[in-house]
């Protein structure tokens, strides 16, 4: 179900929750069409393991799956909120002299599967990223025009970080894949381009950017994870996040490549 007022304030979308106790014997063409309708579907029922996991990715998105990377643990206490993000990094390590990609710039779907609710808030937020930024085009032409039309080094803030490759990874906020699906970005590394001359235009972008953002957050309705429910996005389309919480949380963490991917 997704809420539907106008404007970037009608971004907002609380998942349709779909039972699976056995995530084998799951309807899969109701999975399809719910993620198809509303970018992001909440997966219920199951047990909170690594397998369970990787069983829903290849179910909900079936022959399309191309490729999964390694899943990932996250664990906060007493948390800060987490702000609205799409999925993806760029990772490469060696592993025995060949390099192996852990993460992927390009990740199209992620998997965010609770393992351990917190004793108190956490409540999860999903964004429409494509209504927000269609809503833009009459609302904020000037940050519209930014977002579809300016080059940015996404990863150029956390350029220090090892694994990350140092070539910068240079794009547009919103593209379109070779399939003509659109993406939408949102990432806290991206950077103007070395000697951009329109760098101080570009930083001031990204800051109004961010406060659009986090403003969105404030609109959007909220809804709680139980143990090992698995929130499943449409990494394209929807931004997701999370509010601050007390005790620990614990999430593992999936993204994968379909055959749909950029």
């Amino acid at each position: 179900m997704r809420e539907t007022t106008a404007g970037r304030a009608g971004a907002g979308v609380v998942p349709e929750r779909l039972e699976t106790q056995d995530l084998e014997t799951q309807d899969t063409d109701g999975i399809a069409h719910s993620l198809a309708r509303d970018g992001a579907v909440v997966l219920t029922g199951g047990e909170p393991s690594p397998r369970a996991l990787t069983v829903a990715a290849a179910l909900a998105l079936g022959e399309r799956l191309r490729r999964l990377f390694p899943q990932r643990m996250r664990t906060s206490s007493d948390g800060s909120p987490v702000h609205l993000h799409a999925d993806s990094f760029d990772v490469v390590v060696d592993v025995a002299g060949v390099p192996v990609r852990r993460r992927h710039p390009d990740e199209d779907y992620a998997l965010v599967q609770l393992t351990r609710r917190p004793s108190s808030g956490g409540e999860s937020f999903v964004a429409d990223a494509y209504r927000f930024v269609d809503a833009l085009r009459t609302e904020d032409p000037e940050l519209w025009e930014f977002l579809t039309q300016a080059d940015v080094d996404f990863y150029g803030a956390w350029a220090g970080l090892r694994g990350l490759p140092s070539t910068p990874r240079a794009g547009r906020h919103v593209e379109y894949t070779r399939t003509g699906r659109r993406i939408v970005r949102r990432t806290d590394g991206a950077v103007p381009l070395h000697r951009d001359p329109d760098a101080e235009h570009i930083e001031a972008m990204l800051r109004r950017f961010g406060q659009a953002v986090r403003e969105l957050e404030g609109t959007l309705p909220r809804f709680a994870l139980e143990k090992g429910d698995i929130l499943l996005v449409d990494n394209y389309r929807c931004w997701h996040g999370r509010d601050a919480h007390e005790g620990e949380r614990t999430t593992r963490i999936l993204t994968v490549l379909t055959a749909d991917a950029r």
